[in-house]
């Protein structure tokens, strides 16, 4: 599993590009991310809710590289941080371009990755 690029719209893995957000579930399997568990509750999917968190989080996980976007407008509501911190998986909440260059270099077999492709 390796994330190839990203630019505003889209993130490149293994060669298959895609033009929405984005979850890398620990298996290595690409899913879309579920937005709408984090719009109805802020209005935007800027914010993560605890919810989105409860389907983003598997058992098992140690660590969540999270692509903030290309500009970094993406964060963790309070809840959905303090659900991570109760499951003992560390966050690291990066803009999607530097993102995609810890979860590369990671030598965590537990990662998840949440990477918002635009702003």
């Amino acid at each position: 599993m390796r994330i190839e690029s990203t630019e505003f719209g889209s993130i490149t893995i293994d060669g298959e590009t895609y033009d929405h957000d984005v979850l890398i579930r620990l298996s290595g399997e690409v899913v879309k991310r579920k937005k709408k568990l984090s719009k109805k509750y802020y209005g935007t999917s800027h914010t993560i809710s605890r919810e989105e968190a409860k389907f983003v989080y598997e058992k098992g996980c140690r660590e969540l590289i999270l692509g903030t976007g290309q500009y970094g407008n993406v964060a963790l509501s309070p809840e959905a941080a303090e659900f991570f911190e109760a499951k003992r998986c560390r966050i690291l909440a990066q803009r999607t371009p530097d993102a995609i260059k810890s979860f590369n270099r990671s030598s965590t077999k537990r990662k998840i990755g949440l990477f918002h492709v635009t702003c």
